[in-house]
């Protein structure tokens, strides 16, 4: 089962206090502490109880079987004083207690609970009394066994009655049921009030150990997530010791992200984020396998395969395309259609997965759906080869044309080197883009120009400045190392440049998805002013190659500079606040995290260090390093090019050297 729930926009739980949220105002997730191993999740506070008010709970494939796990010692709530993931999906929460009985302010009992995302706890009781101690154990358990959709809105129902189950309760309703067994056995089970009780006797220096476990009748099907799984066991070292912690922690939300395609469960992707957004959302499970090639070309494959399953083959205008929900657009346009920015994302991963070394047998099977979305492409385009959203009357967005550009050049590339005919009208049809946006969508003015946010279908163009103009630098990999040409001419590309490395547009902790001084700007706009992570990475990568590495380093550094403040688990977004002496990032309270595209970005932003271009079809690899080192030295080992380890040093000088690669390849230049 996928796990699915409203947008954050769309989203209206429960505040902690239990009373219901006035209409349309987001639930704040920032400051809940989320374990997630999908398909499953727990949510808490970072005290560590479930009180079974707003997200807070055990999930399974979507659905709440825990809302409620409250902790007495000694007639007590032990007193929180730290809860901290230890990994994405495993959590540890502290307490203390101090007895009636005891003597002075110091707290005799520590509590420590052990939670994991796939649904254990175990509940550790050390005792520090001189004396021993005999302790009343309870534990309040209770259920509503609501699906997480319908908690995000608010729609929960009450507990349901429990029944005592072998050592533990059981709750059911509606063909669902949810079980949480205790070792050892409580010694009382109350049904009636979902209460576990114990009697232990704690030695002075013992300790005494309760495990729960929460479990289904429909057991989701383990996924190996690390050693075998499709992410390899990548390491980064350095002068600045961020780099590894930044990519240790986005390997770990990338693994607790994964979910198996319940048509193929051969086949693995992405999910799009955690809370809201646990199921396949095509355009990000893309734009993530694409940023973590150099991990590997299993996850792009797996996606590539579980993504094309869904694409449209009956007639009309629609066949080819994948489908996708609309997204929001920010204050200027109306939403956009993610189906259409993953159909034109497919050819492209397909070619640069075959650049990294996907093996030919899995082009081959896949290019008869690159294909067809080049062919939707095609039909879709106007004669002057822009591409319009939703019908004849929507706008053109300067991001559409960049992605369908990018789509045409990899995707005659692509076909070119596979025997394909088709190839030389895809570049044909790029140049005639080219022309039409170099022409229709550039914006001049005194300060040098801009390119347009979208043209209308009257022709009006959009003048804002976004963040989705870094796409416009994102042109992608051809053979020989070679980046493809772009919409831009060379004067457009250094403006755009300039534009985005300017105090508008960078924040200081990352690229703003709207200029500060545009109209409408909202820090907190998911596409109005807030910082969106992946975005930024588009940036710094395209920045970086096309040679203007003061900008991309800028950005770089204030994400770097963020991820700390989050622990290093990036969300997908964070307000587009500007960056002060003494302030810090400020979260967005409804963004996901982990999400894929984020977890993603720390992987693409780090490797854009080193720029590592392989062509595994032609035997060779070439490094294009960011010359200026703005971290000094980094290593980074057990990347994979070609299925074969891949290891590069960038040293102080920017100077790149490969120490490990598969025997077949040639280093290009």
């Amino acid at each position: 089962m996928t796990l699915t729930a409203p947008s954050p926009a769309a989203a209206a739980g429960r505040p902690p206090g239990g009373g219901p949220r006035p209409p349309g105002e987001l639930p704040s997730v920032h400051a809940l502490l989320i374990c997630a191993d999908l398909p499953g999740l727990a949510i808490c506070a970072e005290h560590g109880q479930l009180t079974g008010h707003g997200l807070e709970g055990f999930y399974q494939s979507g659905r709440r079987l825990l809302s409620r796990c409250h902790l007495r010692v000694a007639g007590r709530e032990p007193v929180a004083v730290q809860g901290r993931l230890l990994s994405a999906g495993r959590a540890r929460f502290l307490g203390v207690v101090r007895t009636p009985a005891g003597a002075g302010p110091d707290p005799e009992i520590a509590v420590e609970r052990l939670r994991h995302a796939e649904g254990t706890e175990r509940i550790i009781l050390r005792s520090s009394a001189r004396r021993p101690l005999r302790l009343r154990v309870e534990i309040g358990l209770g259920t509503d066994l609501a699906d997480l959709g319908a908690v995000s809105a608010g729609r929960q129902g009450p507990e349901l009655p429990a029944s005592v189950h072998a050592s533990g309760m059981r709750w059911s309703a509606g063909g669902a049921q949810s079980v949480v067994t205790a070792d050892p056995p409580p010694q009382d089970a109350i049904a009636s009030a979902g209460l576990l009780r114990w009697e232990f006797e704690l030695l002075p220096g013992g300790s005494r150990t309760i495990e729960l476990r929460i479990r289904t009748d429909r057991g989701a099907r383990p996924l190996a997530k690390a050693g075998t799984g499709p992410l390899c066991e990548a390491m980064a070292e350095g002068d600045d010791p961020r780099v590894g912690e930044l990519l240790r922690a986005s390997l770990d939300d990338l693994r607790a992200l994964l979910m198996r395609d319940p048509r193929n469960p051969a086949d693995v992707y992405l999910a799009a984020g955690v809370p809201w957004r646990c199921g396949l959302a095509p355009a990000e499970a893309l734009w993530a396998a694409r940023m973590t090639l150099p991990l590997g070309t299993r996850l792009a494959v797996s996606t590539l395969r579980a993504v094309a399953r869904t694409q449209l083959t009956g007639r009309g205008p629609d066949q080819g395309r994948l489908p996708g929900p609309l997204r929001d657009a920010g204050p200027h346009l109306p939403p956009s259609c993610t189906g259409v920015e993953a159909t034109l994302a497919f050819p492209v991963v397909l070619a640069e997965a075959r650049r990294w070394g996907l093996a030919e047998q899995d082009v081959e099977e896949l290019l008869p759906v690159a294909e067809r979305c080049l062919l939707w492409l095609r039909r879709s385009a106007d004669d002057d080869g822009g591409l319009r959203e939703r019908g004849p009357d929507g706008p053109r967005r300067s991001e559409t044309q960049a992605h369908a550009h990018r789509a045409a050049v990899l995707g005659a590339d692509l076909l070119a080197e596979c025997g394909r005919p088709g190839a030389e009208g895809w570049r044909e049809w790029a140049g005639l883009l080219r022309r039409t946006f170099r022409e229709g969508f550039w914006i001049d003015d005194l300060a040098g120009g801009r390119p347009a946010a979208a043209s209308t279908a009257g022709g009006r163009l959009v003048p804002h400045l976004t963040g989705a103009a870094a796409h416009l630098l994102d042109t992608g990999l051809l053979g020989a190392g070679r980046q493809a040409p772009g919409l831009l001419d060379k004067v457009q590309t250094e403006q755009v440049a300039r534009l985005l490395g300017g105090p508008a547009m960078d924040s200081g902790w990352g690229l703003r998805s709207l200029g500060a001084k545009e109209s409408g700007h909202n820090p907190f706009g998911h596409r109005g002013g807030a910082v969106r992570v992946h975005e930024t990475a588009v940036a710094v990568a395209g920045l970086a190659a096309a040679g203007y590495e003061r900008e991309a380093t800028a950005l770089l550094r204030g994400v770097l500079d963020a991820a700390g403040a989050f622990g290093n688990r990036l969300p997908e977004m964070y307000a587009g606040e500007q960056r002060t002496a003494d302030s810090r990032p400020v979260p967005h309270p409804a963004a996901c995290r982990p999400a894929a595209v984020a977890a993603a970005a720390g992987i693409h932003l780090l490797t854009t260090l080193a720029g590592i271009r392989p062509d595994v079809p032609a035997g060779t690899v070439a490094l294009f390093p960011v010359r200026s080192a703005p971290l000094g030295a980094v290593q980074f080992s057990g990347l994979r090019v070609a299925g074969e380890p891949f290891s590069v040093r960038i040293s102080r000088l920017g100077l790149g050297m490969i120490e490990e690669a598969a025997g077949a390849l040639q280093l290009g230049v």
